[in-house]
């Protein structure tokens, strides 16, 4: 589609460069190994990608604290080689975004160690607050990381506030220094070249004056509600909207942690000069195996998941628009907690079936295209993530070492981070060196190569399905509809496109089963009787005409409709 809405008619791809590929051989992925890999990315079909912070930091949180917005991070090369990496990734015809981190720096930027001094005026880029009389922090806020959201310095005998991580400060954005200083940072890579940004949980950066203490009795964190969706976020947005982002051909994407659709249809409405955000990553459908979080666990519905891929489509229909994912690097891979590693190519190929023809943009993770699980490791000091060693300690005193283990295994987010399986080689092929992390010992089976010359690989239906995608009129612009909805395991939906004068009229139905199959499934009543076509499957079709269908495990099957 033409103009500024190109967004829409692109799959993106989301790199954690860190575990990518490793083109200078020193185990840790790096730039010259996304220049050597963009072939790859090009071939999968999608039209852009989306960096995971490549900016100088200490990586306490891998990336997302970061000490220059600048400069690139050396681990993985220079300013020379994303130069030619961006210009690279154009001529493919590919769109590249990068991550934003504005809530919070890390606490070697220069800005804060500056800060430090309450003479400074630096010292308002962060919010801190003296001692309470009794020597304790100010309010009873708890960081998303665990822990008080409040550390001491004892070079000024103040508390600052990191939402996050000791090593990540929160950001002052009421300071119209701070909000200039983001504008800047936004220009000079939009200027640079880059298409757009997502902005790392964009929506916790406007607190409420004065701080107060949170005496929600059921409030998760501490703090959350005087901090969520800000009383100043719309003007700030708003603002980077007005000054920066309205000069440039960009997109901005939102993270939006405890978002819900009223609040996302805020974000997203609107013309273009006007809007807040193009889109916000939601994360209620990612809540189908869990309650707010992967480390309190439930058993695995895929009615809660339905639910909420439906309570999204409808919600935003018409009005705003849907990032679609169900992976990214900071939850456990997808296959591990909503398919089957039994069943890793049918249940891999059936969820990108379940979210790939909804209506909005889709981003697919490194590694998800070919069928990437969870890794379990021996100890708790093999998992580097900070969140993970910080349930770890929270845990273990109540449950024991074993059970905390466990748990950890189950939600970290190191099981979307082992190094991408290029091959059957030493290390799948990510680096001649010993890789920075853990390869899953599954590399010798699951892996680029391999799929790559199987017709029948998940590689090659994710190649499939995209390219479907991007040519179907109903999927852009088809309204939704989902059916089967007493069936606890069947997904269907279909996406319905009545034509113009451009595009002929499509309909698309979706079928998604889960579980190991074995029961009859019906076209909802609407369709039957009506000629259609199997345009997509994961297993060979002999029914295609047939009103039903005995499910196979995981089986997914994509019709048109006549």
């Amino acid at each position: 589609m033409a103009g500024d809405e190109w967004y829409k008619d692109v799959v993106f791809y989301l790199i954690w460069p860190r575990s990518f590929a490793d083109g200078n051989g020193d185990g840790i992925g790096d730039l010259y190994g996304v220049y050597e890999k963009l072939n790859y990315v090009k071939s999968l079909g999608v039209g852009g990608i989306w960096f995971s912070p490549l900016y100088v930091s200490p990586n306490a949180d891998f990336g997302y604290d970061i000490a220059d917005y600048r400069r690139i991070s050396p681990d993985y090369g220079d300013e020379k080689i994303f130069r030619r990496v961006l210009d690279r990734a154009h001529e493919l015809g590919l769109k590249v975004i990068m991550d934003l981190v504005i809530n919070h720096t890390s606490i070697e930027h220069e800005w804060f160690r500056k800060g430090i001094d309450p003479a400074s005026p630096y010292h308002d880029y962060y919010i801190w607050r003296d001692p309470a009389p009794d020597g304790g922090v100010s309010n009873n806020w708890q960081s998303m990381f665990g822990g008080p959201a409040w550390t001491y310095n004892e070079e000024n005998g103040q508390y600052y506030l990191h939402l996050f991580s000791a090593g990540q400060p929160d950001l002052n954005m009421d300071n119209p220094r701070v909000r200039d200083e983001v504008k800047d940072v936004m220009r000079y890579w939009l200027d640079m070249g880059v298409d757009g940004f997502r902005e790392d949980v964009i929506t916790l950066i406007s607190k409420a004056e004065g701080l107060p203490n949170d005496r929600g009795p059921l409030s998760l964190p501490k703090g959350r509600q005087y901090y969520d969706c800000g009383p100043h976020l719309a003007d700030y947005l708003g603002e980077f909207r007005h000054d920066v982002l309205a000069q440039h051909d960009c997109f901005v994407v939102g993270e939006a942690p405890f978002v819900d659709v009223e609040k996302a249809r805020m974000l997203t409405q609107g013309p273009r000069e006007s809007r807040l955000l193009d889109m916000v990553f939601s994360f209620e459908h990612m809540e189908a195996d869990c309650l707010f979080t992967e480390y309190i666990p439930l058993p695995f519905s895929p009615r809660r998941l339905m639910r909420a891929l439906s309570r999204w489509q409808d919600g935003l229909h018409g009005v705003g628009w849907n990032a679609l994912y169900l992976e990214n690097h900071d939850h456990p891979r997808v296959i591990s907690r909503y398919g089957s590693e039994r069943y890793r190519r049918e249940s891999g190929s059936m969820l990108a079936c379940a979210y790939l023809f909804l209506e909005g943009t889709p981003f697919v993770y490194q590694g998800q295209e070919i069928g990437m699980t969870n890794i379990s490791l021996p100890t708790i000091e093999d998992y580097p993530d900070c969140i993970a060693q910080a349930n770890y300690r929270s845990y273990v005193g109540k449950m024991g070492e074993e059970k905390a283990l466990a748990r950890v295994r189950r939600a970290t987010r190191d099981n979307a981070r082992t190094p991408m399986q290029w091959d059957a080689t030493p290390n799948a092929g990510f680096s001649t060196h010993e890789p920075w992390f853990a390869v899953n010992p599954n590399y010798r089976e699951v892996n680029v190569a391999v799929q790559g010359n199987d017709e029948n690989s998940l590689l090659n239906f994710y190649r499939r399905a995209i390219e479907l995608r991007t040519k179907s009129a109903a999927v852009r612009w088809g309204e939704y509809h989902e059916f089967l909805r007493a069936n606890g395991s069947v997904y269907a939906y279909s996406r319905e496109f009545a034509g113009d004068d451009e595009y002929e009229a499509e309909t698309l139905l979706v079928v998604c089963c889960f579980g190991k199959g074995g029961h009859r499934v019906g076209l909802p009543g609407k369709f039957r009787g009506r000629p259609h076509e199997v345009l997509l499957a994961n297993y060979p079709v002999e029914d295609a005409s047939a009103d039903s269908f005995v499910a196979r495990p995981y089986e997914a099957r994509v019709y048109r409709v006549q």
